[in-house]
């Protein structure tokens, strides 16, 4: 309850105040975005008398010392991006009222607040919400401040594909959004179409870097140097950026100089420029959408794992791509991820096989693994439907059991299980959504019996339910996530709160996988 709290307090502060500037934040929450375009220059104010034709008399003058009210406008003609979306309603569930009813900017906050380490189900929401094709919200502009932060949340989650696949749709003409498309495919190692734009679309207006970087990939180098000598000339260019394009153009006259020293600040530019002089960067410190380009064939298989285990974490690749790489190749060593992998590999040949004997023996010691990455949920959508269909050792079939609850196929699991002490009982009841009759032990047991009891049911909190009402089903949601989130640590009352939230407003199966995965992942720290 007291982080449903402090999230309607915050997000009632922020829609209050009408301006996301009046809390020091910038509109973006990503600050590691390259320096790809200038920044745009501000026009001066418009003068505000016009200036009378010959002949006519102006009449007396008009006072200065009165204010005039502040006034938004918006060309009719220029419909905001708030609109785009991959998933139509049809697809998520969700209206495409979703945002109309709230303020642009509370959402915008509310978005950048977020966090995206929180459990699978919520990340999962998130992304629907992100994804989703809508009306824009209100006082919603051709700037699109709402469809920026969707696309820097999903940078922030490392998913970088449907952030592209977003931008594109939007068409990335504009300095906003062609800068977080030219670094999305500096990460992806797709920068051809990015750059021939740039070179097609000076309104964009790149920067001296990120031209100099195009114009060397389409090998036009002659150009790149004339490009850095006249930025350098006229002081456009820093002496950090000098010395790495230096080197970037001309590595042979720097052979046998030592490395460069780390960077200020990292952006996709400054990685890809790094890589190509043969510094490249270790992502394992750095954000989380640059491990993104550890997933290039390129990149080495140890690599490539564990940019892979840290994406899977947010939902930013499929447990697919996952397996994938986990039986990419045989591990030549031991321990750490080459441990992982071995573990993997023997259980994954073992279920193909069939043999209960070969499942039972390999299941405990992947299960470790996975517990251990946070990596459960992945692993259970590729195996817990099939693992609810094997017979196996009484004491390995409850683990089986609880990694099929955790897959989409959880209902299927708590009708098949025959397990009758009192946890499996009260898992089987919360995946069948119904927990009337079966009372729970323990603060988290106790919380999620009360979220799904028909029979006295808990009130969904006053604060959630007028936004819904009102038409502010999107605020709503963000506001219970971000609540939910919070009390993963210490107040299992938020996250009955929020679960009863989602079953109110037709989110059952958000609700029940939710329940599920507090009960089952140790997600306190």
């Amino acid at each position: 309850m007291r982080a449903l709290q402090l999230s309607l307090a915050i997000g009632l502060a922020l829609s209050g105040s009408g301006h996301a500037q009046d809390l020091g934040g910038p509109m973006s929450a990503i600050d590691w975005l390259s320096q790809s375009v200038e920044t745009p220059v501000a026009l001066p104010p418009q003068g505000s008398q016009a200036t009378p034709a010959p002949g006519i008399d102006p009449g007396p003058a008009v006072s200065s010392g009165a204010l005039s009210p502040d006034v938004t406008v918006s060309s009719l003609d220029q419909l905001s991006p708030d609109v785009i979306g991959l998933l139509p309603p049809r697809v998520t569930g969700l209206p495409k009222t979703l945002w109309s009813a709230s303020s642009e900017e509370t959402l915008v906050m509310l978005l950048q607040a977020e966090r995206v380490e929180t459990l699978p189900a919520v990340q999962d929401l998130l992304t629907t919400l992100l994804l989703a094709e809508a009306d824009a919200p209100f006082g919603a502009g051709p700037d699109g401040k709402l469809f920026l932060a969707r696309v820097d949340k999903l940078l922030d989650m490392g998913a970088l594909e449907p952030a592209q696949a977003l931008l594109e749709a939007a068409k990335p003409e504009t300095p906003d959004l062609f800068r977080r498309w030219f670094d999305v495919a500096l990460l992806t190692a797709t920068e051809q179409d990015a750059c021939k734009l740039m070179q097609s679309k000076p309104g964009v207006a790149p920067t001296h870097a990120a031209r100099i970087f195009c114009l060397a990939r389409a090998g036009d180098w002659n150009s790149a140097a004339l490009i850095l000598n006249t930025g350098r000339a006229l002081g456009d260019i820093d002496d950090e950026t000098d010395i790495l394009l230096s080197r970037f153009l001309d590595p042979d006259l720097y052979e046998g100089d030592p490395p460069l020293p780390p960077p200020t600040r990292v952006s996709p530019l400054e990685f890809r420029l790094r890589e190509a002089i043969g510094e490249r960067m270790s992502t394992a410190s750095l954000p989380r959408a640059f491990s993104q380009s550890d997933l290039a064939d390129t990149a080495s298989w140890r690599d490539r794992i564990e940019a892979g285990e840290r994406l899977s974490r947010t939902g930013a690749i499929s447990e697919n791509h996952l397996q994938n790489l986990y039986t990419a190749n045989r591990p030549s060593a031991s321990g750490g991820v080459w441990d992982r992998a071995a573990r993997f590999q023997a259980f994954d040949a073992a279920l193909a096989s069939g043999i209960s004997a070969d499942i039972a023996a390999t299941l405990p010691d992947v299960w470790a693994e996975m517990t251990h990455a946070r990596l459960e949920v992945p692993f259970a959508r590729l195996y817990g439907a099939q693992l609810a269909e094997t017979v196996l050792p009484e004491d390995i079939a409850e683990t089986a059991f609880q990694i099929a609850l955790l897959s989409p196929a959880y209902e299927i699991a708590a009708i098949r299980y025959s397990g009758r002490d009192s946890q499996s009982l009260f898992l089987q009841a919360v995946a069948r959504g119904d927990l009337t009759g079966v009372s729970g032990t323990g603060q988290y047991q106790t919380a999620i019996a009360a979220a799904f009891d028909s029979q006295t049911p808990m009130p969904v909190p006053a604060e959630l339910a007028t936004l819904a009402a009102d038409g502010k089903l999107g605020e709503a949601l963000l506001r219970a996530t971000a609540a939910l989130t919070e009390g993963l640590t210490a107040d299992p009352q938020s996250v009955a709160e929020a679960i009863v939230f989602f079953r109110s407003v037709g989110l059952e199966d958000v609700a029940r996988r939710t329940a599920l995965q507090y009960l089952l992942l140790d997600r306190a720290a």
